[in-house]
């Protein structure tokens, strides 16, 4: 069995302490210990390194290179381990706190509405809801979980695909021209196409699965969120392409309509995106759990 290298951890707490504050004496004062013992145990980490740390020059010390370097090394870890020892102990018996980095549509249509499910099986945990749709960063984000749409690669994470994504072209029911139907997928290009900034190629994408030539187009408005162009293609401003499992209540109540009746398979699907580093935490289990239960 390997055997981990390493100093007393007490050594390695007294070092961090006296580095950051450049003085054995303020270093004693926060660890509650004699600037004796703070003293004994940096020189016992000097002799364990077998190498030195500080240099001291009467009453002053200053950190060596090897001890600059060494002082980073440690304070980043401490910080990790304290970072994990509070997520452990703020999430014991699955109580605590959720992150959840969402879609901000998909958050609000299909998350939501199914969110008090959870909330009945989990009264203990706070869901905290985080509108994010960029690159995951778990750490700056300060997000548990995520669910995001993609191809399923994300690195040091566990990635559950959730559902994919059909598609199909909306609009207001009082842009389409009576005396002027829509007889073939070509003919929306008399109309302007709202486009989703984020997806450049959905439009190409939908024209080259339908059969239909890519012919000059009148773009409208370029959206960044599908719930903003769910709202511009209510207003008129256009020809819509959106997921159909997001639009059903405006489909129901008739203030979108379907012009064709063709549905086209999206080139991602959505994913539930699980750090490694916070898979083992009992608030995330419970909330991966759940999510896939949602789509057994």
């Amino acid at each position: 069995m390997k055997r981990r290298v390493l100093p007393s951890l007490n050594a390695l707490r007294t070092f961090e302490a006296v580095a950051r504050h450049n003085s054995f004496t303020r270093a004693a004062e926060e660890l509650n210990v004699t600037q004796s013992a703070a003293s004994r145990l940096v020189h016992s980490l000097e002799e364990y390194l077998e190498v030195p740390l500080f240099t001291r020059r009467s009453r002053r010390i200053q950190l060596t290179d090897q001890g600059t370097y060494y002082s980073r090394l440690v304070s980043r870890s401490l910080d990790l381990l304290e970072a994990g020892t509070v997520e452990l102990m703020s999430s014991r018996a699955g109580q605590g706190t959720l992150s959840v980095g969402m879609l901000p549509t998909f958050g609000t249509r299909w998350l939501l509405p199914r969110l008090p499910s959870f909330q009945k099986l989990h009264p203990d945990i706070s869901v905290n809801v985080v509108s994010s749709d960029g690159d995951l960063d778990f750490t700056r984000e300060r997000i548990d979980i995520a669910i995001r749409f993609g191809h399923g690669e994300w690195s040091d994470a566990l990635v559950d695909p959730l559902m994919g994504e059909e598609v199909q072209v909306v609009c207001s029911p009082l842009l389409v021209d009576p005396d002027r139907p829509l007889d073939h997928p070509s003919d929306i290009t008399r109309y302007r196409l709202i486009e989703h900034s984020t997806r450049p190629h959905s439009w190409e994408h939908w024209f080259r699965s339908v059969g239909a030539e890519l012919s000059p187009i009148d773009w409208g408005p370029r959206l960044e969120h599908f719930f903003m162009i769910i709202e511009a293609a209510k207003a008129g401003l256009g020809m819509a392409l959106l997921p159909t499992f997001l639009i059903e209540e405006e489909l129901r109540t008739g203030s979108l309509i379907a012009p064709f009746k063709t549905r086209v398979s999206g080139p991602g699907a959505y994913y539930l995106v699980t750090p490694q580093t916070k898979a083992g935490l009992p608030r995330v289990t419970a909330f991966r759990r759940w999510v896939l239960g949602q789509l057994a």
